[in-house]
């Protein structure tokens, strides 16, 4: 973990070496100034000598002044080193996240790798600056003093030596029940992150279903979880400040009364008493900068433990040693496979599928909720790999190419249609990012957007909001339809994405496919029977199986399934009491 958040130092090393340096000095200027002190009580003040006074308050001044110079510099150089290491976190979080595979992303809760880009990366950030400023800073001063405290008087320094030994067995009874209960923190904060996301997406939903109420207990419930557990930890560790007072007022006493008897005794000076104060709230103070350096780290060693699964977490797909560039057609071939999302546990959505789909082809593919069909189309880009088997375009192993060639000629529209925020045409270029307005208009025109579009008072320069909520749902997927199209694939996949449009212009987004791009392969879910009856062949699957495969009039005659839906949806039946949840 540690050489993993090391090495997003990366060009900040420098402050990173500097940061303390300037602390080691200032310190070194801050152990001085009681030393000149003592100085001008004694040899100054109780010699009557002014001129020493003068002499050595203008190098307590010059002391001061480099102290001050010397934390100016360490703090500048540490807020450049921390700021930057922060930085580099997040910008190495999310570069990783984005070559996740779906199954990857599988693992984390949108929420939680929020906190962790956020939350996380934000303790991590005050962590180190405190490494790198207090944690030189305090055992320096800490060192500096206990040497002048003993060169005064060993006998008298024995008193820091008992504090700091209380100090320490009390801060490890504290700190270390307390770094559990901050990993329990963070795992709260994933938990309402998650309650705010769900509510503020879905705000629509909510506010038709007059849910308000009950979301604002869901949310006062997650929030007071946090709260509740915060308290607990923080009221442990509260226990910090009044051990270290007692310390504090411990020494004071303990040196006043036997630093008085020493100098009755005459073997002690009063500027030597006063030196020792200083020293002692010199070390006292390194313990309690100490003690605040491991309550940060103990909060961000949490932090520290879920950036690292997120950085050291790597994809399960990869490019093999010579992936191949040049997909040679759209034929798509299902070798006897069988797939399962957790591989190795749980049981396969997909059992021994073996299909063979020619280039150009236009498949249909149906069947209940719950019987694996998007699934089945995913393992095509390679979003997930089969368990068994395998999938081949262009009769080559999905696993034999490179992934962003892939992805570039089989063209896929999930089944959530999402558009980022932008104008049209920015959202189109997503298919291609240098395709020029008349290439976006041919796409829109294809996918039935086009009539829409040009309704609209700015025409494809119109802002789409984020997630698209300025337009309709059938607008939505038409908009993603053309996006795919504008990739000019050789397999384009639409995963139910016509099911907000009406029939008539479904209709016309086939007719459209058939005409302008018959050299494409296009696989087809959906619900409706229309939207597939037409195609040169119907895949019908049954909970991850093949129960049919062939044309409308073969299957009406043959496949109880697709005869029992057609004649649910013609007579007005309800389709989706087949099967279960896709």
């Amino acid at each position: 973990m540690l050489k993993t958040l090391s090495a997003r130092v990366g060009q900040y090393r420098k402050d990173s070496i500097l940061a303390p340096l300037f602390t080691v000095l200032e310190s070194v200027m801050e152990t001085l100034i009681p030393l000149l002190m003592a100085s001008i009580i004694d040899d100054g003040i109780e010699a009557g000598n002014v001129g020493h006074v003068y002499q050595f308050g203008l190098f307590m001044i010059l002391a001061a002044a480099m102290a001050l110079l010397f934390g100016v510099l360490a703090g500048r150089f540490a807020a450049r080193a921390s700021t930057g290491f922060a930085c580099n976190l997040r910008a190495d979080m999310y570069r990783n996240i984005q070559t996740f595979s779906f199954s990857n992303i599988d693992k984390y809760s949108t929420a939680g790798l929020i906190t962790r880009l956020t939350t996380d990366v934000t303790n991590l950030q005050n962590a180190f600056q405190m490494i790198l400023r207090m944690c030189v800073r305090a055992p320096v001063t800490m060192l500096c003093a206990l040497v002048m405290a003993i060169s005064i008087s060993p006998s008298l320094s024995s008193v820091f030596l008992v504090a700091m030994v209380f100090l320490v067995i009390v801060l490890l009874a504290i700190m270390v029940p307390a770094s559990k209960m901050f990993r329990q923190v963070f795992r709260k904060y994933d938990d309402l992150n998650a309650s705010v996301q769900e509510n503020v997406s879905a705000i629509r939903v909510v506010k038709s279903f007059v849910r308000e109420a009950y979301e604002n207990e869901k949310f006062r419930t997650a929030a007071d979880n946090l709260y509740r557990l915060f308290v607990k930890t923080e009221s442990r560790i509260s226990f910090t400040f009044p051990s270290m007072m007692l310390a504090v007022y411990g020494c004071n006493l303990g040196l006043s009364w036997l630093g008085a008897q020493m100098i009755v005794g005459g073997s002690l000076t009063t500027g030597q008493l006063t030196q020792l104060f200083s020293y002692v709230m010199n070390i006292l103070m390194g313990l309690m900068m100490l003690s605040m350096v491991f309550v940060m780290i103990t909060m961000s060693a949490a932090s520290a433990q879920r950036i690292s699964e997120v950085l050291n977490e790597s994809s399960d797909l990869h490019n093999p040693p010579q992936a191949e560039t040049e997909i040679p057609n759209g034929s798509v071939d299902f070798d006897h496979v069988s797939f399962a999302y957790q591989k190795g546990s749980g049981a396969p959505v997909l059992q021994d599928i073996d299909l063979h789909i020619r280039s150009g082809e236009t498949i249909g593919i149906i069947g209940g909720t719950g019987s694996a069909k998007s699934s089945l189309v995913n393992l095509i880009s390679r979003l997930y790999d089969v368990t068994e088997g395998s999938v081949k375009v262009g009769g080559r192993d999905v696993r034999s190419y490179d992934l962003d060639a892939l992805r570039n000629q089989v063209s896929v529209v999930l089944q959530k249609n999402v558009l980022f925020s932008g104008t049209i045409l920015e959202n189109l270029r997503w298919g291609d990012k240098d395709a020029t307005e008349e290439e976006c208009e041919r796409a829109c025109r294809l996918a039935c957007a086009d009539e829409f579009i040009q309704k609209m008072p700015d025409k494809y320069e119109t802002h789409i909001e984020q997630g698209g909520t300025n337009v309709s749902g059938g607008q939505k997927q038409r908009l993603c339809i053309a996006r795919a199209l504008l990739k000019k694939p050789k397999v384009l996949i639409l995963d139910d994405s016509t099911s907000a449009v009406d029939t008539a212009t479904d209709s016309k987004i086939r007719q459209a496919f058939r005409e302008e791009i018959p050299g494409t392969t296009k696989l087809i879910i959906a619900q409706r029977i229309s939207s597939v009856q037409d195609a040169d062949r119907i895949l019908v699957l049954d909970d991850g199986r093949v129960s049919g495969f062939g044309t409308h009039e073969e299957l009406l005659q043959n496949n109880s399934i697709y005869r029992e839906v057609y004649e649910s949806q013609t007579q007005g039946g309800d389709f989706d009491k087949i099967g279960g949840e896709d």
